[in-house]
């Protein structure tokens, strides 16, 4: 089987960003299985080139660089014209890669899906759509969409592409609903997990706190991108909190992004000193990251949208073993519960995570056990093996329809 990724943020090990098709694609090729992956030269999280030259990673995985413009962090304008560019580039590149039995497309940006969806009809393979986040659902929500004929073009596209796919997939239990509302005739949730096997629990941390100065302190790192969606302000209102109320805490904003500048503007006018920004780190530097960590931050924007979500960053804390303080409400906080490992704070309210991120601090031997459970629990249930079987099977499935 040749399964043609477009994905225009895919990330290796080695580059920030999450790995999810990394993982799923290394994990298809040791299957035996060929996967060819059409990606941007430029870091998404970043905006810093990467590689611009095809690359072979082992036997059965190839990644090639479609060119595209290099300037998305500079407002919704630029983003939207490097999302267009790697629409068109990685069409044509597409076109050189024969032998395809399933193209897959991931949104967002939705318009690979539009790639994935005209290369699969041209090369007479399965299409296979997966859904990582609402778009222009989320886009609405947070008012990066206000124009009424973009939403309604853009909402036309979505429902087109859900109608075309042989097989829509999605990586939260939340999405199944809206999408197949919306026209999806075949929905199979493949749901964000983590590698257990990548991070040890045990792990003190030692070299990384020392490296940051964090030997002393009771650690409350976030690690993910720093955009309008994440909601850090309230971060930085809470960290303003714990300054009176838990002064051994150091908060750790750990990533890039489009806010990063503003954020750090506004902690230095605040003037906190218990507040940490660090520059991101590849997938291959978050083992020794999250275990110089002693709570970990997940956090959105208070929307009724962000209910539907399965964040990437909450499986990565319950692997490495540590408790999480969570911003975010409906299906995530549903497994951080049944897990039991951290503590719910109400969106949008800094004093709610104030307040979690101290009793964290207050009760180390309880934060541990928390976060050994989501260890455990993870393990059970969301082990990247255990799903990139599930993927597995029905990648086979659909092609042998």
């Amino acid at each position: 089987m040749h399964i043609l990724i477009i994905h225009q943020a895919f990330a290796s090990f080695e580059e920030p960003g999450g790995t999810r098709h990394y993982e799923f694609a290394r994990l298809l090729a040791e299957r035996g299985h060929r996967v060819t992956v059409i990606a941007s030269p430029v870091s998404y999280i970043t905006g810093s080139v990467t590689s611009s030259s095809p690359l072979s990673v082992g036997d059965g995985l190839k990644v090639l660089r479609a060119p595209v413009y290099r300037a998305h962090h500079k407002s919704f304008l630029h983003r939207t014209l490097a999302f267009f560019s790697f629409m068109f580039s990685s069409f044509w590149l597409g076109l050189s890669v024969r032998r395809v039995d399933v193209v897959w497309g991931t949104s967002p940006p939705i318009f690979q899906g539009v790639t994935a969806w005209f290369l699969a009809r041209l090369k007479g393979a399965k299409f296979l759509f997966e859904v990582r986040d609402l778009w222009p659902q989320f886009a609405v929500a947070v008012g990066v969409l206000t124009n009424p004929l973009i939403i309604r073009l853009s909402e036309w596209l979505e429902r087109r592409l859900y109608r075309a796919a042989d097989r829509v997939m999605v990586n939260s239990p939340g999405f199944a609903a809206h999408v197949t509302g919306r026209g999806a005739r075949s929905v199979e949730l493949v749901p964000n997990g983590a590698d257990p096997q990548m991070f040890d629990p045990a792990d003190s941390g030692e070299t990384f706190r020392a490296e940051h100065g964090l030997a002393d302190k009771f650690v409350a790192l976030y690690a993910g991108a720093h955009g309008m969606s994440n909601d850090l302000g309230v971060v930085l209102e809470a960290a303003r909190l714990l300054a009176h109320t838990a002064p051994q805490v150091q908060v750790v904003l750990l990533g890039d992004g489009k806010e990063k500048p503003a954020l750090q503007a506004q902690a230095a006018e605040m003037g906190l000193k218990n507040v940490t920004f660090l520059p991101p780190v590849p997938k291959s530097g978050m083992p020794a990251a999250l275990a110089g960590a002693d709570a970990c931050i997940a956090i959105l924007k208070p929307l009724e949208e962000y209910k539907t979500t399965y964040p990437n960053k909450v499986f990565d804390y319950m692997a490495a073993g540590r408790p999480v303080a969570l911003a975010i409400d409906g299906v995530i906080r549903e497994v951080v519960e049944a897990a039991g490992c951290g503590l719910f704070a109400r969106p949008g309210d800094p004093a709610a995570l104030a307040e979690a991120i101290r009793l964290l601090a207050a009760d180390p031997v309880r934060s541990r056990l928390m976060g050994l459970a989501g260890r455990g629990y993870l393990e059970k249930n969301f082990s990247r093996a255990a799903i990139g079987e599930h993927l597995l099977n029905m990648l086979e499935q659909l092609t042998q329809k």
